[in-house]
């Protein structure tokens, strides 16, 4: 492999331009976007307050079927990882013979 002093004599022989024969373009700058209205704490708590409104809460009968199924879908998790822990545990004790 040539060093870098070799190819730049030979590329100056040839007339081959190094690097793209066409310049980038300049990049164009996003809008930017206006700044927002600001409001005082009055008027923001009430905002929030008609938000609020628009949210549609879950009746009690939803949210306490939801918080059993919670509690249920977590004992089901722990009883499997334990379950898989304990065969791990076994597979690695009779590989290793410990």
């Amino acid at each position: 492999m040539a060093s870098n002093e070799a190819t730049k004599k030979v590329d100056q022989a040839r007339g081959t331009p190094r690097g793209s024969a066409v310049p980038t373009p300049p990049r164009q700058v996003p809008p930017q976007r206006p700044a927002p209205k600001r409001v005082g704490p009055v008027e923001f708590l009430s905002q929030v307050r008609d938000e609020g409104r628009k949210v549609t809460w879950p009746t009690r009968r939803e949210t306490t079927v939801t918080t059993i199924m919670v509690f249920v879908m977590v004992v089901l998790a722990s009883v499997f990882f334990t379950a898989v822990d304990q065969a791990m545990r076994y597979a690695v004790g009779l590989i290793l013979g410990l």
